[in-house]
């Protein structure tokens, strides 16, 4: 599988990216703290399929409960 995050110096000055675009992770999450939707967020960014979005969150889902 294609990695959903990606980072480069290049890009956002490093920052974790959403794959093949500029648009930060961070800012998913900052939608989502804010009380705003997930539809919410991709009506925001029409680059960043519904596909693409979920894969993040199930990764960061995934990365979550293996700490605990």
């Amino acid at each position: 599988m294609q990695e959903v995050i990606t980072r480069d110096p290049e890009i956002m000055h490093g920052k974790p990216v959403f794959r093949g675009t500029r648009v930060p992770v961070q800012t998913l999450f900052d939608y989502i703290e804010n009380g705003e939707s997930l539809d919410d967020f991709l009506e925001g960014f029409p680059t960043i399929s519904r596909e693409l979005a979920v894969q993040v969150l199930e990764e960061c889902k995934e990365l979550r409960l293996a700490r605990v």
